[in-house]
């Protein structure tokens, strides 16, 4: 089964109906995964971190207009192929000792779409040479199961990276897609992952002034203070870079922005 085009877009477009961010995420989770199986289409490693080993999924639960990553997001029944994790484990490890490098981390999409891989996953970076796991989510999945974040606290080399992507219900709705309702759970995935005691820090696309007005950005901050003061002090504040996957979405959605001539 794929998601329907109709339903669930591929891409944001101007009036795209907005969808259930959890119901996307089962119906994607069934092209990406295959019982502990998950879909990849790359294992490299990228200079971010200090340099760090990367495994690159397919397929997510949101349609952000400014997502980088490559069109495995939008079409993942047709990009990658599917790795145990003991397998990615293995393409992980191999990329690391040619870099040299001693951290990996999984990116791309969404990573915590296939749970059982996962945590599959993080069993066997528990017991590595590894010193650090970072898990990048949107915090869509973690946001609605508490126990996701408990079973993510029994691994200590994990720190979870957690991406918010607006400061209000309305504007999640018109940079995602995803119906507002759903606003909440990546700031409820904070909640669970500080009560379950996992090491991680939030993101956000708050610096960029073009996609976020300033009231939007004190909302978020304030959103973040009234659950720990520690949050903004620690927030990494992004800006949208223009990748061409990044410049055909933000078309596609009818949204145009400014670009300094040196990052075009």
């Amino acid at each position: 089964m794929t998601p329907s085009s109709r339903t669930y877009p591929r891409y944001l477009e101007q009036g795209s109906a907005p969808f259930d961010p959890l119901d996307l995420a089962r119906k994607t989770e069934e092209i990406v995964c295959r019982g502990n199986r998950r879909k990849y289409t790359k294992f490299y490693c990228t200079g971010v971190y200090g340099g760090i080993a990367t495994g690159y999924t397919c397929g997510c639960c949101l349609r952000c207009a400014f997502c980088w990553v490559g069109w495995s997001r939008d079409f993942p029944e047709q990009y990658g192929s599917f790795y145990s994790p003991e397998e990615a484990f293995l393409k992980l490890s191999l990329v690391a000792r040619k870099a040299g490098v001693s951290q990996i981390r999984i990116s791309g999409a969404e990573p915590t779409l296939g749970k059982a891989h996962l945590l599959g996953l993080l069993e066997r970076v528990e017991s590595s040479p590894f010193h650090l796991f970072i898990l990048e989510t949107n915090g869509i999945l973690i946001g609605a199961d508490p126990d996701y974040a408990r079973q993510i606290a029994r691994f200590k080399k994990v720190h979870t990276r957690v991406s918010l992507k607006a400061g209000t219900p309305e504007a999640f709705t018109q940079k995602t897609g995803a119906i507002p309702e759903s606003f909440d759970l990546p700031f409820q995935a904070i909640v669970n992952l500080i009560r379950s005691g996992v090491r991680f820090h939030a993101a956000a696309m708050s610096a960029d002034s073009r996609i976020v007005s300033k009231e939007e950005r004190q909302i978020l901050l304030d959103r973040l203070s009234a659950i720990h003061p520690a949050l903004v002090r620690n927030l990494e504040e992004e800006m949208v870079d223009p990748y061409p996957t990044t410049l055909e979405r933000l078309r596609r959605a009818g949204i145009h922005l400014a670009w300094d001539r040196h990052k075009r």
